[in-house]
């Protein structure tokens, strides 16, 4: 996993945290739901693709 990947979903579940836990910074869980939604699609492209890192 490349290590962009891994600090997109660390920040998605920050933000999904967060706004899970702080109802006025309710924005923040779909903030989190699209990071979310787009490191999987970037992780899919990048397995399917077959390239890989050394």
């Amino acid at each position: 996993m490349s290590p962009l990947l891994i600090v997109v979903a660390i920040v998605a579940v920050v933000l999904l945290l967060t706004g899970g836990f702080v109802p006025s910074l309710q924005f923040l869980l779909w903030v989190g739901v699209v990071v979310a939604v787009v490191a999987v699609i970037m992780f899919i492209m990048r397995s399917m693709s077959g390239h890989r890192n050394a």
